[in-house]
């Protein structure tokens, strides 16, 4: 996968942030310079340093690679499933400020944590 957009340099690994909300894993820059390739819609994370350290940790577990969500069952059992292809992670550990989940909540979108302790996952 080298060169693709993606790739990330073995030195930039301690930069690795995960989505709290969607949990895909991306630099700390690429979500700054691009935002969230699922959520941008809802959070715009683009152009925004701050929100982006409130609403992405740098603390996630085991790392998921989706080439076809949308056919794959891992996708479904992580609830990835409606998402774009990437690089996911398993669990994600933190808070979503409050601001950020009023504002799913005005898309009619519901946060559910991705660290393990939402006990109604389907």
């Amino acid at each position: 996968m080298s060169g693709g957009s993606n790739f990330v340099a073995p030195g930039q690994y301690r930069h690795l942030r995960a989505c709290m909300v969607c949990s895909v894993v991306q630099t700390q820059q690429k979500f700054i310079k691009d935002g969230c390739p699922n959520c941008e819609e809802y959070l715009n994370f683009r152009g925004q340093p701050d929100f982006v350290d409130d609403c992405t940790s740098p603390v996630f577990e085991g790392l998921i690679t989706l080439r076809d969500p949308k056919n794959s069952w891992v996708a479904k059992w992580q609830r990835l499933d409606g998402y774009r292809k990437g690089i996911y992670a398993v669990k994600v550990s933190g808070n979503l400020p409050i601001e950020a989940a009023d504002l799913l909540a005005t898309h009619n979108i519901e946060y559910r944590p991705r660290d393990g302790s939402d006990v109604n996952q389907d």
